[in-house]
Order: structure tokens, then C-alpha cells, then sequence
């Protein structure tokens, strides 16, 4: 993730802690904040949403990151979607001990954050 935003010239720092739900801080000419929690997987399979939250400042985006099966493979480049806080909700599917972004429903109704890194690098 920071290589990439740092690639499209953001500045971008890594945040250090646990149990946190802001991994990449991002400031943008104009000094506004930008949030990132990112979620990846290894595998084919959902991303684990129990500690998803919202900051109170700033934009807010996850970044859900899939190495399809290849995480062994350093030359393989992982699946990302970077979808905005305010949309996450349809992704997620709630079940009796744990909540989850589908991975189905974010291939299905969520093409247009796959590599959507102008939500972070270019915010309207």
C-alpha cells in the first residue's frame, strides 16, 4: 500500500499500534487527512470486519487486499480495493460470532473500487 500511494506521489506514513483501525495516514496538499484500514487476505476468502470503524476526522477508506492464493510469490502484485468508508456497509455480512466483507459481494457490486487508488491520491 505505501509503496503504491508513494509511487502516486502521496504523502503517506504508516501508523504503529494494536487493535487500531488506522493503518496509513495520508495528508494532501490542502493539509486535509485521509485514513486507511487495510484488510488483507491471503486467500480467496472474506475480510474480517469485526473492527471496522470510522475516525472521527478526516476521509476514511479500506483498502482490502487480496493476494489470491499467491502470497508466496513476491512477484505476484495483490488485488486491491479501495473503498470508502461510507460504502463499506453493503459489503459486510453479519453472522451469530463474527462480521465479514464478502469477497462475493465485493467482486459482484464492487468493480468500481478495484484499484481505485484516484479515491485516495486525487479526493474529491
Amino acid at each position: 500500500m505505501l509503496s503504491i500511494l508513494h509511487r502516486l506521489g502521496v504523502d503517506a506514513v504508516l501508523t504503529l499500534g494494536n487493535k487500531k483501525t488506522v493503518d496509513i495516514v495520508v495528508t494532501n496538499e490542502k493539509g486535509d487527512i485521509i485514513t486507511i484500514d487495510v484488510k488483507g487476505i491471503a486467500k480467496k476468502y472474506d475480510w474480517p470486519a469485526d473492527n471496522i470503524r470510522a475516525p472521527r476526522v478526516g476521509k476514511h477508506f479500506l483498502a482490502l487486499v487480496s493476494y489470491e492464493g499467491k502470497i508466496e510469490d513476491p512477484t505476484f502484485t495483490p488485488n486491491v480495493w479501495i473503498i470508502p468508508h461510507k460504502e463499506i456497509a453493503r459489503f459486510i455480512k453479519e453472522y451469530r460470532t463474527r462480521k465479514d466483507v464478502s469477497r462475493s459481494l465485493v467482486m459482484k457490486q464492487g468493480e468500481e473500487f478495484l484499484n481505485a487508488w484516484n479515491l485516495i491520491s486525487n479526493p474529491g
